[in-house]
């Protein structure tokens, strides 16, 4: 059955974080759960204008064929979570690693070792997380990660903008309500500010040290095939995979594909053992 027609299992809970902000979250049984409790978690990181809703059927699909239990959280300023206090900043991916996503952690699965899945933005703040060597992480797979700013992606971030002001974009409220606008424009310009243009995190990579796996849509509008190799050869023994058939978002546009690649990660990760 195709991934994104997968019906959730997922308990949902709200959790704190240090600045009062209350951050949305949901927990995933697999289908089978025997081994679960000796795996580690799967925790899923959402795109720049996405939500825990946004991922689909996805999560539950690779935690059914993985045996392991998932974490889904809607950052805060997304979907049900609550909204920016401060206005971004072009260090808006390092807040979130480094602060919100540990703070997370921390309430959601403590003691419990886990696996970062992070798309778009998802997969950059997941390699920023990894580069400070948490005790639990076991591993990283990222989705359409970015670790610097290429013409392709500011062209394709105006491209969302033409399409936002020809009201191609607003389904995008069912995920973000009342709040889609603030979150679109605040993605959006933040990509597009000129301070931006300069922003690189390619020199956290070399500090990372659990096993990592890079994925790109073949079809990528926001990223050349390059940035992908880019991305892996920072990494020590990090290995990269091109996907068919699909751009931006493999996991929805490609998700079998995109569902067997990683199943055979974690497999070869030992895992699934």
């Amino acid at each position: 059955m195709p991934a994104r027609r997968r019906s959730p299992r997922m308990r949902t809970d709200n959790i704190r974080l240090g600045n009062g902000a209350r951050i949305h979250a949901g927990a995933l049984q697999p289908a089978d759960a025997g081994q679960a409790a000796r795996r580690p978690v799967l925790v899923f990181l959402h795109e720049g204008l996405g939500s825990t809703r946004m991922w689909k059927g996805f999560p539950q699909a690779l935690c059914d064929v993985a045996g392991c239990e998932g974490l889904l959280f809607d950052r805060q300023g997304h979907g049900q979570s609550d909204p920016q206090q401060q206005p971004r900043t072009i260090h808006y991916l390092h807040r979130y690693g480094l602060e919100e996503l540990p703070q997370v952690l921390a309430q959601a699965i403590p003691e419990r070792d886990y696996i970062v899945i992070g798309h778009s933005d998802g997969g950059s703040i997941g390699l920023l997380h990894a580069a400070e060597r948490p005790a639990r992480l076991r591993g990283l797979i990222t989705l359409a990660a970015h670790i610097y700013v290429e013409d392709v992606t500011l062209q394709g971030i105006r491209d969302a903008l033409d399409a936002w002001h020809a009201g191609k974009l607003r389904g995008l409220a069912r995920y973000h309500g009342d709040r889609v606008e603030q979150v679109f424009m605040a993605w959006n310009a933040t990509w597009l500010t000129p301070a931006f243009a300069h922003w690189n995190m390619a020199y956290a990579l070399p500090a990372i040290s659990v096993p990592t796996c890079v994925m790109q849509g073949a079809g990528d509008q926001y990223a050349t095939v390059q940035h992908m190799h880019d991305i892996a050869a920072g990494i020590h023994a990090a290995t990269d995979q091109l996907l068919p058939d699909c751009g931006h978002s493999p996991h929805l546009e490609n998700p079998e594909a995109t569902l067997q690649a990683m199943q055979q990660v974690l497999q070869d990760w030992g895992v699934l053992a």
